[in-house]
C-alpha cells in the first residue's frame, strides 16, 4: 500500500494533536463542561478495538448528572484539544490536529439509569454520522473543525422515552494504513429522553465487538496518488455495519 510524505507527516504530528468530547449542549444551550459525561483524564485515543476502552474511553471523569433532552432536539457535542478547550492561545491542534481526517458517528444504547448503568454488555444502535464527501473532498472531522469543535445533530424523532448513554466518536485515518494506526476518540454522555417516541432497535451491535482489526474501514489509505487525504474521490463507509436509523 503506497503510503505519502503527507500521511508520514500527519503521523509524526499525531502524539501532540489528540481531542476529547467534554461538553454536551441541547438546543444551543451548554449543559456544562464535563457535565453527564463520562470522559478520560487524557486526550490520548484508543487504538484496539477490541479493548474496554473502546466502549466509552479510558476510565476517568465520571458525572453524576443525567442530561435532560427530547426527541428532535438539536444536540450538540463539543471536542477540545485538552479539557476546556485550547492547550495555548491559537492552538493549531484544537479541537483536533487538521491532518486527523475520519468520520464522526453518534451511538446510542437504552439503559435503566444512565448514571449508574454499566458501560460493558449494552447494545447500541446509531443516529447519526458523518462521514466523507465525494464532492468537496471533506471529512467529518473538517466540518467539526470549520464549526469550531462542535458536532451538531437532531435527536430522532421516534427514540423511545428512558435512559441512554449517548457515544460520540470520531475515528482519525490519518495513520490508518497500518492496523492499529487508526485513533478513535470518544466520550459517552448521560442522556434522559422524554416524549412518547416507540423506536426499538432491531439491529444492534456491541462494544468491543462492532469494529474488527482489518476492517476496511479501519485499515485503509486515505490519501490518492496526489497525496491529499481524499480518499482516492471514493466514498466510505463508516465501520460498525450497522445504518443509522430510520424513524
Amino acid at each position: 500500500m503506497k503510503f505519502s510524505l503527507v500521511a508520514a507527516t500527519a503521523f509524526i504530528l499525531s502524539a501532540e494533536a489528540h481531542t476529547i468530547f467534554q461538553e454536551v449542549s441541547v438546543n444551543g444551550q451548554s449543559q456544562g463542561r464535563l457535565v453527564g459525561l463520562r470522559a478520560p483524564n487524557d486526550n490520548n485515543p484508543v487504538t484496539d478495538v477490541n479493548s474496554q476502552d473502546i466502549i466509552c474511553q479510558k476510565q476517568g471523569t465520571t458525572s453524576n448528572q443525567v442530561i435532560s433532552v427530547s426527541p428532535g432536539d438539536k444536540i450538540g457535542a463539543y471536542f477540545g484539544h485538552i479539557i476546556g478547550g485550547a492547550q495555548f492561545p491559537n492552538d493549531p491542534d484544537h479541537p483536533i490536529a487538521k491532518s486527523h481526517k475520519g468520520p464522526i458517528t453518534v451511538w446510542l444504547a437504552k439503559v435503566d439509569n444512565a448514571a449508574t448503568a454499566s458501560k460493558a454488555g449494552q447494545k447500541w444502535f446509531k443516529v447519526w454520522e458523518d462521514t466523507f464527501d465525494t464532492s468537496s473532498k471533506q471529512w467529518g472531522v473538517d466540518r467539526m473543525i470549520a464549526n469550531q469543535g462542535w458536532v451538531n445533530f437532531s435527536l430522532p424523532q421516534c427514540i423511545a422515552p428512558g435512559d441512554y448513554l449517548m457515544r460520540v466518536e470520531i475515528l482519525a485515518l490519518h495513520s490508518a494504513h497500518m492496523q492499529n494506526g487508526a485513533q478513535f476518540y470518544m466520550s459517552c454522555a448521560q442522556i434522559r429522553v422524554g416524549g412518547s417516541g416507540s423506536f426499538s432497535a432491531s439491529q444492534t451491535v456491541s462494544f468491543p465487538g462492532a469494529y474488527q482489526r482489518n476492517d476496511p474501514s479501519i485499515v485503509i489509505n486515505i490519501y490518492g496518488l496526489a497525496g491529499q487525504p481524499d480518499n482516492a474521490g471514493k466514498p466510505y463507509s463508516a465501520p460498525g455495519n450497522v445504518p443509522v436509523i430510520q424513524c
